[in-house]
């Protein structure tokens, strides 16, 4: 549920939104509302890529914290989103192999934030998320971030599978974390490499672990079987930064 700290409400206020090109990651239109203006704003945003939702009255109610949607808000992202070449072109300018985090589909905005933070504190060049079913850069995962998400470019990309492979092609090897896998102090993260951490309930997608090149396990000693994503990420990425050093 969005908080309304992060939403942009109002039928102008949205309009002026698309018109400034600011990076909006969805559009909340109330269900059964035909009224001309949202239907273009509608059009607009698919036009620039946002995603349209159609909502209840009611949920846009709450989500708004009843205040004067007139039927539509906006998800604005906190920053602008950066291409895949943007995060080569920053490891290029540090003269550091690539390391990067890819996100499959990490739906809590707070966690997506504290993998930021991770990435930025441990060195990592650039954070990947999908378009779709996936928390992307709102007001709390900024704040997750602890200001990280001014430093760390985040790409969302249409598909994250296609984005693997295209990594794969410029000579970046794919590492999931999955229990399934190897412990992480066994491989071998001082070349180019993308860190895959999975979805908080389902972990790695079938598509995105067969396209992995390696997986990374850390063994766990307690009752609990997983370890919260944005944990799992800094204890990788500590290591990659250790062997890199």
């Amino acid at each position: 549920m969005q908080n309304p700290q992060e939403l942009i409400i109002g039928r102008n206020p949205v309009s002026e939104a698309l018109k400034s090109g600011r990076p909006v990651d969805c559009l909340y239109i109330a269900k059964g509302n035909r009224n001309g203006l949202l239907e273009a704003l509608a059009a607009k945003g698919r036009e620039s890529g946002v995603t349209v939702k159609y909502v209840d009255i009611k949920k846009l109610d709450f989500m708004c914290g009843h205040g004067n949607h007139q039927g539509v808000a906006a998800a604005a992202a906190v920053r602008e989103y950066a291409s895949l070449d943007d995060l080569f072109a920053l490891a290029e300018s540090r003269g550091e192999a690539p390391l990067l985090v890819i996100c499959d589909e990490i739906e809590d905005p707070h966690n997506l934030g504290s993998v930021i933070r991770c990435a930025d504190a441990a060195g990592a060049h650039g954070v990947i998320i999908p378009e779709r079913r996936s928390a992307t850069l709102t007001y709390a995962a900024g704040k997750a971030s602890a200001g990280a998400v001014e430093y760390v470019p985040v790409a969302k990309v249409k598909n994250l599978v296609a984005c693997i492979g295209e990594l794969k092609e410029r000579g970046v090897w794919i590492f999931g974390a999955d229990t399934s896998g190897r412990n992480w102090f066994e491989h071998d993260f001082t070349g180019p490499c993308a860190l895959v951490i999975g979805s908080e309930g389902k972990g790695l997608g079938r598509l995105v672990r067969e396209k992995c090149d390696f997986l990374v396990s850390l063994p766990m000693k307690g009752r609990i079987d997983s370890l919260n994503a944005s944990v799992a990420a800094g204890i990788i990425l500590y290591e990659a930064a250790r062997q890199r050093l």
